[in-house]
């Protein structure tokens, strides 16, 4: 259809959306359909959270506010990052947006021009391509393969980087691998970046409090304290505080830059929910009992999937440091049939396979850009998650 823009052809449907739509049509249509594909907890939102958000309500707090954040969030914000990252921001520095996607758009059609490129280590969320595509640059993805437990190494990042490069987009621990990187390998990193001052860092820190064992969650601007001047923080509380449905994410960095991406709101969406900002607002300044609670919880499950997994067939599923995720490899499945005939071609086979013929929906690797994988969420019940995991050995072993 001619009538559509051009540049929409660019970019694809998001590919994990399209898996939790697809499970969700085929559960209505009754069939016995296990979804690992939604990157969300299955947690409810604390109760300090939402009583908060009813007493805005009820305060009359559901008109129009400031356009990128009402002044008490952005104070509270500032206070989040010099308490947990060591970080020194004014208000005048902070954007709250309408989730972290909102974030993160605003920034690259802000910043970016024809020909401008983004380095984006693979596997990645997926939308960071698509977004940088809608905004007019060239996303260049850096393969991270599965025996450098999938993250970036400064050789890597040296080599990518050109006199085109405008951002690094990096993400720790990672959607959709799980993958946190130490303090050690962040600072070899941010040393390849001291060396080019043109690179900006566009840090997504969104699993930040959702770590394990003795894994300790730092970030680029705090590592490499000369990165602060082209480094763009950014955060939410969707994953942490169960509040997805929310919709709040922000971010702190340059006034200018900041000041570029209130024009792009205000212009677009304009305020996020005066309602869910005050909700966020009780999410960062209250109690944070509930996250190590949660996070024990969501160890349990990794450690249960991870196992599981391991004992498939021709599946090989390292251990992640963070987030809700495990990526496994599903090389030693590849040639193979099914017993409804299908060949296992690529990780989108598998999964196409594993849906239609055990009821398992998980996201093929390709849309992360790293293959031969698949996705798997463990935020969802123990319950679920064995007969999930059981049901993979047995498509596994199914396979000839």
């Amino acid at each position: 259809m001619t009538f559509l823009s051009e540049s929409l052809a660019r970019v694809k449907p998001s590919p994990t959306i399209a898996v939790s739509n697809k499970a969700r049509e085929l559960k209505a249509a009754g069939k016995d359909v296990i979804g690992l594909g939604a990157g969300e907890p299955d947690f409810d939102t604390p109760q300090n959270i939402k009583d908060a958000a009813k007493a805005a309500i009820d305060a009359g707090h559901t008109k129009y506010t400031a356009v990128d954040g009402i002044p008490e969030l952005k104070d509270a914000i500032c206070a989040k990052f010099k308490r947990d990252n060591g970080l020194d921001y004014t208000p005048a520095q902070i954007s709250v947006g309408t989730g972290g996607k909102q974030i993160l758009y605003n920034a690259l059609v802000a910043t970016l021009n024809p020909g401008d490129e983004v380095l984006i280590p693979a596997p990645y969320w997926v939308s960071y391509p698509d977004m940088v595509l809608l905004a007019g640059g060239e996303p260049v993805a850096i393969e991270c393969p599965i025996e450098n437990s999938f993250k970036l190494t400064p050789e890597q990042l040296e080599a990518a980087i050109t006199p085109k490069t405008k951002w690094l987009i990096f993400n720790s621990p990672s959607n959709p691998t799980g993958a946190g990187y130490t303090w050690d390998e962040l600072k070899a990193l941010t040393d390849v970046l001291m060396k080019h001052p043109h690179v900006w860092v566009m840090t997504d820190d969104m699993y930040e409090h959702l770590t394990y064992g003795d894994f300790e969650f730092c970030t680029p601007a705090q590592v490499e304290p000369g990165l602060y001047e082209r480094t763009l923080t950014c955060n939410g509380v969707s994953k942490a505080y169960a509040m997805t449905g929310w919709r709040i994410g922000y971010a702190a960095g340059p006034v200018e830059l900041i000041g570029a991406m209130r024009k792009i709101q205000s212009q677009s969406t304009s305020n996020p929910s005066s309602v869910g900002q005050y909700a966020a607002l009780e999410a960062l300044n209250g109690t944070q009992d509930f996250i190590p609670e949660n996070n024990e919880l969501f160890k349990r499950r990794r450690d249960l999937v991870v196992d599981m997994l391991n004992a498939a067939e021709g599946i090989e599923c390292p251990m992640p440091e963070g987030a809700f995720y495990v990526y496994p490899s599903i090389a030693g499945c590849i040639g193979k049939t099914s017993p409804a005939g299908v060949k296992i071609e690529d990780d989108e086979s598998f999964a196409t396979a594993l849906l239609e013929e055990k009821g398992v929906a998980v996201v093929f690797g390709a849309a992360f850009g790293l293959s031969p994988n698949f996705r798997v969420s463990y935020a969802t019940s123990d319950e679920a998650l064995k007969e999930a995991c059981t049901r993979i050995q047995d498509f596994c072993a199914s396979l000839s």
